[in-house]
């Protein structure tokens, strides 16, 4: 069955121009004009993924997702945006947006988004599912310090105590988890964890490495577990001995 995508866009002749390219590449798609037909399809019919303009009547894009992440909706959004400040692009990924462009764009990179968005989903699903027919060994378990990770369930803990993340956010984690003491460059991480390599997208690491500080690090400004290498990534540290 075709995955089912949202368009939430205000400006006629780009909705109709992605409607067109998605469903020809075999997606099921459903477009609305403005945020608040966005937000109330979400309550018919819960889509596999959004895409959202960010400057939209009635609710933008950034209120309709942080409305649906309120919500508990963890439903990959893609934001498109007319807008080159950094701090739009920021806003959108600290109210739960996934990933995000920038008019213009190519279409070929929005279905290149947009299949690796879903790529990422269905491997959440698979892992739940896992997870649930066979359980979490603690063989399975990566350990860093007070950091718990346990990939199958895709749950992290702190010193015993559960933190949510975003899907995006998780496999983030895991990646430096996984990879102790490596450096990875936003590039690499890009291609890793989101799953293409595009120049001018690397503030999305940016944004993803200080949200996981945030929540992980006693002090984010002055982090121990996810750590800056000047000019040439980040890594995490080795895991004390």
């Amino acid at each position: 069955m075709p995955a089912h995508i949202l368009v939430a866009e205000d400006q006629t002749d780009i909705r109709d121009l992605l409607v067109m390219n998605l469903r020809q590449a075999g997606y099921e798609v459903t477009a609305v004009g403005d945020g608040v037909a966005a937000l109330a399809s979400q309550n018919e019919q819960a889509s596999d993924l959004l895409i959202l303009d960010l400057m939209m009547p009635g609710l933008d894009g950034l209120e309709v997702c942080k409305a649906l992440r309120g919500r508990g909706r963890g439903t990959p959004i893609l934001m498109l945006t007319a807008k080159s400040t950094e701090l739009d692009r920021v806003l959108g990924l600290e109210l739960g947006a996934d990933d995000y462009l920038t008019k213009p764009f190519s279409l070929a990179e929005l279905l290149a988004r947009v299949k690796a968005l879903l790529r990422r989903a269905e491997m959440l699903r698979a892992a739940q599912s896992v997870s649930g027919a066979a359980g979490q060994t603690n063989a399975s378990t990566l350990r860093n310090g007070d950091l718990e990770i346990l990939p199958v369930k895709r749950q992290v803990r702190v010193r015993g105590a559960s933190l949510d993340f975003t899907a995006l956010e998780f496999d983030l984690l895991l990646h430096f988890a996984q990879h102790p003491g490596h450096v990875f460059s936003r590039g690499q991480l890009l291609n890793a964890v989101w799953g293409y390599t595009h120049d001018g997208y690397e503030h999305t690491v940016t944004t993803h490495i200080n949200r996981l500080r945030a929540k992980l690090e006693a002090d984010p400004m002055r982090p121990q577990l996810i750590l800056t290498v000047r000019g040439a990534g980040y890594k995490m540290r080795e895991a004390p001995q």
